[in-house]
């Protein structure tokens, strides 16, 4: 088949987000050349796909790729040029590839994934990078897209949502999932925790009284019930319990 007549391939998608039964892992060094689902994402030389958006795939999760594999392969304008699953080799990858468009999760083997955006775009400003996770805090998609992502997309609309998001990001255009958009309008206006504020709350986060979170701080306890009266109403909860799941729900702490 000629160059001129090439058509892109399609892959089965079997495996989307979540993987199919009974379907077998791809081994990590197939992952790391570019082959998935015995498909080879390597490009050709005299593919005319050679001239579409180059994406990098950053997850440590196999079944995850091969789902972003499968979708990326419908689209004849984008390809997967490669894949890590860790910060480190992200940046190894992207200094190798180039990427027009990073597909980041925000948990990795070796650090979260706000960390690894910090480190793509004081290496290369101005990368274009799109969060795909599964946390819907607001507060962490706040850090994201402060530390450089130009979206935020939960992997549970990856299927509908990713191939237009990707052209979008390309283009120069910021995406972000309608939920988390809605969040981060909601609480525009919120006092943020001061420093201190957060180390009290997570250590209170582990079950501490205020007497053992006034020992690690080297505070008085008196001092910790003023920052816990503080972070209650910042966060509008109605006791501790309830501001430690507010924080965790919108990813103020324990990630």
């Amino acid at each position: 088949m000629s160059p001129s007549t090439h058509r892109p391939r399609r892959y089965r998608l079997f495996t989307p987000f979540g993987g199919g039964e009974g379907e077998s892992r791809r081994c990590a060094a197939c992952l790391a050349r570019g082959i998935v689902q015995g498909f080879d994402l390597r490009p050709n030389p005299m593919d005319e796909t050679a001239n579409s958006i180059a994406v990098l795939a950053v997850d440590d999760h196999p079944l995850f790729i091969e789902g972003i594999a499968a979708v990326i392969g419908m689209a004849s304008d984008i390809r997967l040029v490669g894949t890590a699953a860790s910060g480190t080799d992200a940046l190894v990858q992207y200094r190798a590839l180039r990427p027009d468009v990073v597909l980041m999760d925000l948990r990795l083997r070796d650090m979260n994934g706000i960390l690894a955006i910090e480190a793509l775009q004081e290496e290369f400003p101005g990368s274009r990078i799109i969060v795909l996770t599964s946390h819907t805090g607001d507060r962490l998609a706040h850090q994201a897209l402060a530390s450089g992502a130009s979206a935020y997309l939960l992997k549970d609309n990856a299927h509908k949502e990713l191939l237009d998001t990707i052209r979008a990001v390309h283009r120069g255009r910021v995406a972000i999932d309608p939920m988390v958009a809605r969040d981060l309008a909601y609480h525009v206006s919120d006092a943020v925790l001061t420093e201190r504020e957060l180390e009290v709350l997570k250590i209170i986060a582990e079950g501490n009284s205020n007497r053992a979170a006034a020992e690690a701080l080297r505070i008085h306890e008196e001092t910790v019930k003023g920052h816990v009266k503080r972070i209650l109403a910042k966060l509008g909860a109605r006791d501790r319990t309830h501001a430690v799941t507010l924080a965790l729900r919108r990813g103020i702490i324990g990630f």
